[in-house]
């Protein structure tokens, strides 16, 4: 692969990721009280609701295995790169995306996120109107918004979601934007060598915990969905509420993903003086 960038260019890219993976040890106040269990809400939400979250959330299992519902078509990410990269007419492949200016795809990542961001902001005040009901909704939809958000995100670095362990990065991903302190850094810890073969497995056995990190997303919500459960006030809340998660998302996805090619072209340039010691 030719790489777009110089080492010193490369560099100083992963030291603006780092920086912002050091940034991220504080957590807001919003988030602190979000950590609030979701118990009370189970409380207030009737038995049905409560069944058809679960079923909505079962659906991240299924995402993992074989893709479901949730796996998008790379066409259109592909004609945005293209043009992006003044290819207008081209067919990208996986190879092609890859050679691409880390550029190019930081600017297709970011516009994709405040797309999916005003879309998140949309439904939130759509289901802020029902109060109590509606939320049974919001839930798996913002769900399903955060998995194709962050599944354009891979696409635009050039990894491809139809690969079950690229969908457990993504999940990763997911899981990041939802964690604590201690949660961030397990994460961070567990990507570190995502390339790798025999850490890949490792990661990979990680699928039967899925529930888990489920149940993170979820109870992140907290008490912001208690207060978008007030029919009518919910919905400026509602709005607010999810945009700001789905920005937390796009955000987490953008810098562990572009943090992954970062390292791989960085990996590339040391390949020719490891054979050369060797």
């Amino acid at each position: 692969m030719e790489i777009q960038e110089t080492r010193k260019q490369l560099e100083h890219e992963l030291e603006q990721v780092n920086k912002w993976e050091k940034e991220q040890r504080g957590t807001s106040i919003l988030d602190k009280i979000g950590r609030i269990p979701f118990a009370l809400l189970d409380r207030l939400t009737p038995k049905f609701i409560r069944e058809k979250l679960g079923v909505a959330l079962n659906e991240i299992g299924r995402f993992i295995q074989n893709g479901g519902a949730y796996l998008i078509s790379p066409k259109g990410i592909m004609q945005k790169l293209a043009t992006l990269s003044g290819q207008k007419d081209a067919v990208l492949k996986p190879k092609d995306v890859a050679q691409l200016p880390l550029e190019i795809m930081d600017k297709a990542a970011l516009d994709l996120s405040r797309s999916r961001s005003n879309l998140a902001a949309l439904e939130g005040a759509a289901s802020g109107i029902g109060g109590i009901f509606t939320i049974a909704a919001d839930i798996p939809a913002m769900i399903g918004i955060s998995l194709k958000v962050l599944q354009e995100i891979a696409l635009c670095y050039g990894y491809y979601p139809d690969d079950p362990q690229e969908r457990l990065f993504i999940l990763k991903c997911l899981q990041f934007a939802s964690s604590d302190v201690v949660g961030k850094k397990a994460v961070l810890q567990e990507l570190a060598d995502f390339e790798k073969a025999d850490t890949g497995k490792q990661v990979f056995s990680q699928i039967q915990g899925w529930r888990e990190v489920v149940n993170s997303y979820r109870d992140n919500f907290g008490w912001r969905k208690l207060f978008q459960a007030v029919p009518i006030a919910g919905i400026l809340f509602g709005s607010f509420v999810n945009k700001n998660s789905l920005d937390s998302v796009a955000e987490a996805g953008r810098m562990l993903y572009r943090k992954r090619r970062i390292l791989e072209r960085l990996n590339e340039l040391n390949q020719p003086v490891t054979e050369q010691n060797a």
